[in-house]
């Protein structure tokens, strides 16, 4: 059973930044892909940020040009930077771990509130 433990979000103004981090208690290597997801308020779940098999990386749109997601293999560690924020980035974040046999995991969320 793979843990993860997302931390860093917070209250922030637009504009500003926060830097979320994901950290999975299984091997990073053993990962078909792993990334960020958010849901709003009254919204369905969508992805953010995510890194696939092959070194591909996918970013929504409406986040290109602002966050990065990034990785440290040697803290089995996902980040996401997030830059400009605005508002509309106001949701709880989660982590998602996708393994090489198919197992999917997910973190228990992370808020990130931006004020206007």
């Amino acid at each position: 059973q793979v843990q993860l433990v997302e931390s860093g979000g917070g209250l922030v103004q637009a504009g500003g930044s926060l830097r979320l981090s994901c950290v999975s208690s299984g091997s990073i290597f053993s990962i078909n892909a792993m990334g960020w997801y958010r849901q709003a308020p009254g919204k369905e779940r969508e992805l953010v940020a995510i890194f696939r098999s092959g070194g591909r990386t996918n970013y929504a749109d409406s986040v290109k040009g602002r966050f990065t997601i990034s990785r440290d293999n040697a803290k089995n560690t996902v980040y996401l930077q997030m830059n400009s924020l605005k508002p509309e980035d106001t949701a709880v974040y989660y982590c998602r771990q996708i393994t090489n046999w198919g197992s999917d995991y997910w973190g228990q969320g992370t808020q990130v509130t931006v004020s206007s």
